[in-house]
């Protein structure tokens, strides 16, 4: 990351930015039955960005509350919340600090961080992309951000599962990430 965006880059500049959830949202996506998609989103997370003078002086966290899971169908919500999945009740927040961020390109870079889920942490690496800078009309410095990634369910203890007819699983074991975020830069 640099300390400036100049005209040729949309490197975000130094400062603390936070995330705007009224225009992020924080989606996955998983194989169910090896034959369709289920997408699903949470409803409920906050999250900033604190750029130094290079990618050693960045850190990343987020937080997402776990119950505000949400993938259109109320019976599994309600499964994904239990102790099968997510055990909302006794983990209700899911936790992102970032440990190293690596440029990868002129816009792009990767964060690996610690994901604790369901009272478990692994290492989970994102790749993210800085779609842009801007000023919003209340004079806001806006940075986009998007980030994808995939983990595995079993690494966070998400074991639940059936076998089906056909060998396929009821439930994949790659969950798929995908985050779009606008951070608004925070005053110094």
């Amino acid at each position: 990351m640099s300390t400036t965006a100049s005209p040729t880059s949309t490197l975000v500049p130094t400062g603390t930015w936070a995330v705007d959830p009224d225009h992020s949202q924080v989606d996955f996506r998983v194989r169910h039955m090896g034959i369709a998609t289920v997408r699903g989103e949470f409803d409920a997370f906050r999250g900033t960005l604190v750029v130094g003078d290079g990618p050693a002086d960045v850190t990343a966290e987020a937080v997402i509350e776990a119950a505000s899971i949400s993938t259109r169908n109320d019976d599994r919500d309600a499964h994904l919340r239990s102790a099968d999945f997510l055990d909302a009740e006794n983990h209700p927040s899911i936790t992102f600090r970032s440990r190293e961020v690596r440029a990868t390109g002129a816009d792009t870079f990767d964060i690996v961080g610690d994901l604790t889920m369901a009272g478990t942490t692994q290492s989970v690496t994102l790749h993210a992309e800085v779609s842009g800078l801007d000023t919003d009309p209340w004079g806001g410095e806006r940075a986009g951000l998007s980030l994808s990634g995939s983990l595995s369910r079993k690494d966070f203890g998400m074991t639940f599962n059936q076998v089906l007819g056909s060998g396929n699983v009821l439930v994949a074991d790659t969950v798929k990430i995908a985050i779009d975020l606008s951070l608004v830069r925070q005053a110094a």
